[in-house]
């Protein structure tokens, strides 16, 4: 059976702020563009724990734990910049699955992640390939 992949025009680079993100219906499925440090990702929108809708979540930099000098907590704080980009997560509206918004990784399990397609940014334009 042949693949045929779609080029989809999504908007304008300035249609998205940063970190930002778009919804976009293709045939039967939703993708979310998201924008994140002047980079472009696009993941399916379905979660794969239970389904639900998850670029249409929160973002939210990756939650760390505090860990003093004796090796005691003192509770979570979230990720701050530093020399590189801040880890940041889409979190599912239904039951708060984050996902790195660059890997599609989930933190908690190697082998869970978002369904990816390609972005490809040309002359200012933004198009998701599915």
């Amino acid at each position: 059976m042949e693949v045929v992949l779609q080029t989809i025009r999504v908007g304008n680079v300035d249609d998205f702020e940063d970190p930002g993100k778009l919804i976009v219906s293709v045939d039967d499925e939703e993708y979310g563009v998201f924008c994140l440090g002047g980079e472009f990702f696009a993941w399916k929108n379905e979660c794969p724990h239970q389904g639900g809708p998850v670029c249409q979540g929160r973002f939210f930099r990756q939650v760390v734990e505090v860990i003093a000098e004796d090796k005691t907590s003192h509770g979570r704080d979230y990720e701050q910049d530093g020399d590189t980009p801040a880890r940041t997560n889409i979190v599912c509206p239904w039951h708060g699955m984050e996902f790195d918004i660059r890997t599609g990784k989930f933190p908690g399990n190697a082998d869970m992640a978002l369904q990816g397609a390609t972005v490809q940014v040309q002359g200012g334009e933004v198009f998701v390939v599915v």
